[in-house]
């Protein structure tokens, strides 16, 4: 019995040198290491990065860095959510210090959204090594972007260590956003599902934006744009509390336009992001009309639940489930457009409200005026927004690494 510590290990190294052989990708973090930072080599590095920034074994880009024997990691950036990604959606994060290498740990989701001059004093590059979810209005790519914007007015040269988009590069969906809106939740002029990757989305910006840069993007190998995540033979580490798994964030970029309403989001409960509710919806009729109007690779299923937090925290909330049934088919912009043309129908829902300036922002202007003021008949604002796709498709081509 004295060895079966020791054979239990060694099974378990077994077993993850089998996954690590047989994965089919290499994040932008996992090529860089291969040559232990070389492009890096005799540089002060600055690291934007959070709890997803991890390589095929599970090292944190920290502690990669902090050990490489060519570069020399000197300050830490986290976005919202905050280097280990546990605080809630919108929470302010403080300035902290890394208990492992004693390195400072700039918010950028706190006092500040851009790094100061002084939080880029001495940094020779800065580096960007987060996962994000495939959706405009999550803020890491905006933090991306912000960050790139700063560097380039110090002519500190920009590296993005490059990771897969998660609900695939092959989908796009949602309105194309304005491109006079610069907003910490609608920055880019892309749609709600961009399918891009954060290398890609950073190659665009600084076309875009005209920012004059050193930019260079570590590529991953092996990634397929088709592929979900669970396709990489990666591990998944949630991205934020509430995206737990690839099918909440594929469901995201729809549901996530009910935050912008008096709709909870499943925030609080065990299925967040595949469930939304509030305790004056009538979820029977609402998941009739929705499976009645047969969207792809989605059922409906109405079904209760009372949230520990969010909106309506420890009040029962009659809602709706759901099941993807086919992930490639399945279309949340679609289940959300359908969702309130169903629910601007004031004789059945007259408890429904949105906060109109953030639904313009999240789901866009046109929507707001399709759904709301011309009350267009929901066929017609998702003809819209394949329209704007194939547009904006064109655009996203010049700037596609995969």
């Amino acid at each position: 019995m004295q060895d079966r510590p020791k054979i239990l290990f060694l099974a378990a190294a077994a077993l993850f040198c089998f996954a690590r052989a047989h994965a089919a990708v290499l994040t932008g973090l996992d090529a860089a290491e291969q040559s232990d930072f070389e492009q890096f080599a005799g540089k002060r590095v600055g690291l934007i990065t959070n709890q997803t920034g991890v390589d095929g074994a599970g090292k944190s880009s920290v502690d990669a860095l902090f050990a490489s024997r060519k570069a020399k990691l000197v300050a830490i950036f986290s976005p919202e959510h905050g280097f280990r990604g546990s605080a809630e959606g919108g929470e302010t994060i403080s300035n902290s210090t890394d208990p492992v290498t004693g390195l400072p740990i700039y918010s950028l989701y706190g006092a500040v959204h851009r790094p100061t001059p002084a939080m880029l004093a001495g940094l020779d590059v800065l580096v960007f090594d987060i996962q994000d979810v495939g959706a405009r209005f999550y803020t890491y790519l905006t933090t991306m972007a912000l960050c790139m914007e700063e560097a380039a007015k110090l002519r500190i040269p920009f590296v993005v260590l490059d990771r897969p988009n998660p609900i695939t590069g092959a989908v796009l969906e949602g309105p194309v956003l304005p491109k006079n809106i610069h907003e910490f939740t609608g920055y880019f002029p892309v749609p709600v599902r961009h399918g891009m990757t954060a290398g890609e989305m950073a190659l665009m910006h600084k076309d875009l934006h005209g920012l004059a840069m050193d930019l260079s993007v570590v590529k991953l190998q092996g990634w397929n744009r088709a592929a979900y995540y669970e396709d990489t033979g990666l591990a998944w580490v949630n991205p934020s509390p509430n995206i737990r798994d690839v099918d909440a964030a594929i469901m995201y970029p729809g549901i996530g336009g009910f935050e912008a309403t008096n709709m909870a989001v499943g925030r609080g409960t065990d299925s967040p992001f595949m469930w939304f509710g509030a305790p004056w919806l009538d979820a029977e009729r609402l998941a009739g009309a929705l499976n009645a109007a047969g969207l792809a690779g989605v059922r409906f299923y109405a079904e209760s639940k009372t949230p520990e937090r969010d909106i309506y925290a420890g009040r029962l909330c009659r809602g709706i489930r759901m099941e993807i049934t086919d992930r490639a088919a399945v279309r949340p912009m679609d289940i959300f457009v359908r969702a309130v043309c169903a629910l601007r129908e004031k004789a059945y829902y007259r408890d429904f409200r949105f906060d109109e300036s953030a639904l313009r922002l999240i789901a866009g202007n046109n929507v707001y005026k399709a759904v709301f003021e011309s009350k267009e008949p929901p066929e017609k604002i998702i003809s819209d927004f394949h329209a704007q796709c194939r547009e904006f498709d064109n655009t996203r081509r010049r700037y596609l690494l995969y």
